[in-house]
């Protein structure tokens, strides 16, 4: 096998690569357009409810992926976990349901994209956007993970001090501080109770999970980046308490400003509320502004999908569950096959974004956040496992170099938020297409595992004792 063969991934990010590559992730089309479907879905109080349980929910899952991440530091790391505490299928299977989170993501991504350029070029169709992001993306990949993580973490900040700045903005727009709301009263929070607390119910809440999972998908890319970081056990944990901060301030903060000063009735995802809140701040060229740092925000956050998705299959190709070639490596250290393989998805972005944007939109989002929540859902049964195994092999849970607190209460709970909020898709028409993609896919998987599994019984146990 030759150099370029080999798993010859390089160690070089840093932890500020780290954080950056998570929010990176996280802040997207979910945060900058679906949030505008949780707060007509919930109402303004009940979208509100929702982000602060999706974020609890981030919280205890990502507990359970520091104590994993630390102990075996590898790129592609969850299905890694899932095959060695619970069993070589269920890796399998989530190494493929984390690239479909991805691929699909970057579907979506793509598509909002080209539906916020329409806010200038009202003749150019959103496909045409869609392809050139996607070739632009690729590029960015396809060089060396070092070029990919300075890029992001550009990117990111950019994303960062705009949601940032809408906070602040938001906040003196409520207290009656911007053009538009100067010498009125200011409006504070009336519009959260308007039409009392729960005008569409409180079932919604539960309905709109999955899409407030989909917007948090992303943390747990500090998992899977784990692989290429300098000194994994001081990095990791660090990335992953600064990563939750700031998610919960900028969520949570943010979903507060758009159901105060957004009627729930008009808020949709065929315009990001974050430029519909900026239009009736009165600030010259705020919409402007601000849609195109959205745009800027939604390509990162493609950036940081492609670079996920490759290496779930690169991870499948070094447990000889996929062809050698997904393993090759460039001299970069970039695996170039995986890369243009996970494009695939993105894709079939240009054919969504042809016909009925907006409807294919909230589907890619279903379906992408019912494969994230999935995913959640073995990474907190692998350190659950884990646990149990570790200490009935006579280990010590205190030498662990992170070590998931109230264990067992943590990943339990986090396994039953998981499962209810999959449970409330099955009541909302527009979402439930999450399913009936979902659930045939985690059983093809599991097929596709048993007809296609390595050929010698003790490859996978040699790969696991390594």
């Amino acid at each position: 096998m030759s150099h370029t063969d080999s798993n010859d991934f390089k160690r070089t990010m840093q932890s500020r690569h780290l954080v950056m590559l998570s929010l990176g992730g996280v802040i997207g089309t979910g945060l900058f357009l679906s949030s505008g479907y949780t707060v007509n879905q919930a109402g303004p109080l009940g979208a509100i409810i929702a982000y602060l349980i999706g974020g609890l929910v981030v919280y205890l899952v990502m507990m359970c992926l520091g104590e994993l991440a630390v102990q075996m530091p590898e790129t592609g790391s969850f299905n890694t976990y899932a095959t060695r505490t619970i069993g070589p299928g269920t890796g399998y299977t989530v190494a493929w349901l984390y690239w479909l989170t991805w691929t699909v993501a970057l579907g979506s991504e793509f598509t909002a994209a080209g539906l916020l350029m329409q806010h200038w070029f009202t003749d150019v169709p959103v496909w045409v956007w869609s392809a050139l992001f996607a070739a632009l993306i690729f590029v960015l990949n396809a060089f060396s993970s070092r070029i990919f993580a300075e890029t992001e973490f550009w990117l990111s900040l950019i994303k960062v001090i705009t949601v940032l700045a809408f906070i602040v903005i938001g906040a003196a727009a409520l207290l009656g501080f911007t053009p538009a709301t100067r010498g009125g009263s200011a409006p504070l929070f009336d519009n959260l109770f308007a039409d009392g607390l729960f005008p569409t119910g409180v079932m919604p809440i539960l309905m709109t999970m999955l899409a407030v999972s989909f917007a948090f998908s992303g943390t747990e890319l500090i998992g899977i980046a784990a692989g290429e970081t300098v000194e994994p056990e001081k990095n990791v944990p660090k990335a992953i308490k600064a990563t939750l901060w700031r998610l919960i301030i900028f969520f949570v903060g943010t979903i507060i400003v758009i159901a105060a000063l957004l009627p729930w009735q008009t808020a949709s995802v065929l315009e990001s509320p974050f430029v519909a809140v900026f239009s009736r701040t009165g600030i010259p060229y705020a919409a402007d502004i601000m849609n195109f740092v959205i745009i800027t925000a939604l390509l990162s956050a493609a950036n940081s999908g492609l670079y996920a998705a490759s290496r779930m299959l690169w991870s499948l190709a070094e447990q000889k569950t996929l062809p050698a070639l997904f393993k090759r490596v460039t001299r970069g250290g970039v695996p170039l096959n995986a890369i243009i393989f996970s494009m695939i998805g993105g894709l079939f972005s240009l054919l969504s974004s042809r016909f009925a944007p907006d409807s294919v939109y909230i589907a890619l989002v279903s379906i992408s956040g019912f494969a994230v929540v999935a995913v959640w859902m073995v990474i907190v049964a692998s350190q659950f496992m884990f646990r149990r195994q570790f200490v009935a092999g006579g280990g010590d849970p205190a030498t662990l170099g992170y070590r998931t607190p109230l264990y067992p209460l943590v990943p339990l709970l986090a396994f039953g938020f998981c499962t209810l909020s999959l449970i409330g898709i099955a009541f909302d028409p527009s979402q439930r297409i999450a399913l009936y993609c979902g659930l045939p896919f985690v059983a093809l998987c599991y097929l596709a595992y048993y007809l296609t599994r390595p050929a010698v019984p003790g490859n996978l146990s040699a790969e696991e004792s390594d």
